[in-house]
C-alpha cells in the first residue's frame, strides 16, 4: 500500500498542497481530477521523488520512506508516466514507458523483444 499523510508543499506566494492524504492499495488504479492549480501534479511529483514535500510523509506498507530523488521512488516500485504528450517524440510508446528502466541483455544491450513484451503487458 502506498500512502501520503499530511503532505504540504509551498512555493513562493502559493501553497500547492495543504495537509493532503491519499491511500492507494495494491493493484488499485486512481484518477486525480481537479482544476488547474489544484495540486495534482505536485502530489505526483512528491510521491515520485521529483520534488520534496515541506511537511508530511509518504509511506509504503505503513513505513515512512525517503523520496529525495526519482531513483528512490523507482527502487520502491513507484513510477510516474507524465501526462505531457511528447515526453520524447523520437521514441515509440515502449521507449517512453520504460525510459530509464529499459530491459537489457548482456548488461548493456537494449532487449527490444522484452521491451515489447513488457509494454504489451502494461497496456493490457
Amino acid at each position: 500500500m502506498l500512502e501520503a499523510r499530511g503532505l504540504v508543499k509551498r512555493y513562493p506566494g502559493v501553497t500547492a498542497l495543504s495537509e493532503v492524504n491519499l491511500t492507494v492499495g495494491l493493484g488499485e488504479v486512481l484518477a486525480l481530477i481537479g482544476e488547474n492549480g489544484a495540486g495534482k501534479s505536485t502530489l505526483i511529483k512528491i510521491m515520485g521523488g521529483i520534488v520534496a514535500a515541506d511537511e508530511g510523509e509518504v509511506l509504503i506498507d505503513g513505513k515512512a520512506v525517503s523520496l529525495s530523488k526519482t531513483s528512490d521512488a523507482t527502487k520502491l516500485g513507484i513510477g510516474v508516466i507524465h501526462q505531457e504528450l511528447s515526453n520524447l517524440d523520437n521514441l515509440d510508446v515502449a521507449g517512453n514507458v520504460f525510459l530509464g528502466r529499459e530491459p537489457r541483455k548482456f548488461g548493456c544491450l537494449l532487449d527490444k523483444q522484452e521491451l515489447r513484451i513488457k509494454t504489451r503487458e502494461y497496456l493490457q
